[in-house]
């Protein structure tokens, strides 16, 4: 067995018989029909067999599903920023996390579209356990995360992933995206959690560890979505969180949240994806010569780049002027806009339990909060 097999995804000699293996499954039926609604399945499947490699499969197939995803459940995706990138050049994306697969298939898309370097992408084995999912997402070029291990597991665990990594944008070229912290931020504050950090600096050969961070090129990614497709779904987890409960998941609870967040209406999405982290790498080393200090240096500037560019939207108004009890920011939605969000808050939560009101509406007011500081 070779060193990256437990986590990585198929090789392109891999892929035609992985195809093979999932093309009659009735998920990939569902994905299919969905994407392709007018042609027959026996020529979409006729045009799967002949797919040997990760490219094509993405673009001639899941670059289609996102398409159809836009189409039918927001009102378009803009985004910033992506002319900036090099079009040969890996980048290791660290990006805000809302949502399980859109974040990243949206990013691919935009990459796409730029002519630059698609991603391999991290996700956690816990997402996958459907076998049919684990082949989609090696399919997909995702790597897996392994969770729920022992501490021993996860800090060996943790080197692999950070390893594998490091070969993926060193010698293939291949960029990488990865989310600041382990799961989507639920309560609207998109933070970079150092640990995150911590596991990549361990593919780190290099004596000065900000040198890394340069050879690596991160680009801090900021994604909002006007609606957030899974906003009730995040509820339970929120409440248990502010009783001081543990959160125990159902069942089927991420395949749902999953699914939620690729159907659910999202109205306007933005991606931006900021600058090379370079020069405040060689503040950082400059200033810190602790490496505990000098990554939580770099989870801040990680921050600071996707809080300053995180996309507004109406909804972050209206929730931030009825949570706080004011008209600051009236000028900025209209009354059909408010209308809407508070239908949306009725239909969604029970509006007598003002904790969970509280929470859903923070969801949607925290960024305006995290921006502001610093305007």
């Amino acid at each position: 067995m070779q060193k990256f097999d437990a986590i990585r995804p198929y090789y392109d000699a891999e892929i035609n018989e992985a195809i093979h293996n999932v093309v009659q499954h009735p998920m990939m039926k569902a994905l299919m029909n969905f994407t392709f609604p007018e042609i027959d399945d026996a020529i979409w499947k006729e045009q799967l067999k002949k797919t040997h490699s990760i490219r094509d499969f993405q673009r001639n197939f899941i670059y289609q599903s996102v398409q159809k995803v836009l189409e039918k459940s927001s009102e378009g995706l803009t985004t910033s920023g992506f002319e900036k990138l090099d079009k040969n050049t890996s980048y290791l994306f660290i990006s805000n996390h809302r949502d399980i697969i859109l974040d990243t298939s949206l990013l691919n898309a935009c990459l796409f579209d730029n002519g630059l370097v698609m991603t391999a992408s991290a996700i956690g084995d816990n997402l996958v356990k459907k076998s049919f999912l684990l082949s989609l997402s090696k399919l997909n070029r995702n790597f897996l995360v392994q969770r729920g291990l022992s501490p021993r597991e996860m800090l060996m665990s943790s080197k692999l992933m950070a390893e594998y990594i490091s070969q993926l944008l060193l010698r293939e070229n291949r960029s990488v995206w990865i989310a600041q912290r382990e799961g989507r931020t639920k309560d609207g504050n998109d933070a970079t959690n150092p640990g995150v950090l911590k596991m990549l600096a361990m593919g780190c050969e290099d004596k000065n560890l900000m040198n890394y961070f340069k050879k690596v090129k991160i680009v801090p990614v900021s994604i909002s979505y006007e609606y957030d497709p899974t906003d009730a779904l995040k509820m339970p987890q929120l409440m248990a969180e502010a009783n001081d409960e543990i959160y125990i998941k159902e069942k089927n609870e991420d395949f749902m949240t999953l699914l939620s967040g690729i159907i659910g209406q999202k109205k306007h999405i933005h991606i931006h994806v900021g600058e090379v982290l370079n020069s405040e790498l060689d503040e950082i080393a400059t200033e810190y010569d602790n490496s505990n200090k000098q990554i939580q240096a770099l989870a801040q500037v990680i921050d600071d780049s996707i809080l300053k560019s995180y996309k507004l939207w109406p909804t972050n108004f209206i929730a931030f002027d009825i949570l706080y009890k004011t008209n600051k920011y009236a000028h900025l939605y209209t009354e059909d806009e408010k209308s809407l969000f508070e239908r949306r808050l009725e239909l969604k939560i029970d509006a007598t339990n003002e904790m969970m009101v509280e929470s859903f509406l923070n969801m949607y007011a925290n960024p305006v909060v995290n921006k502001s500081k610093y305007d």
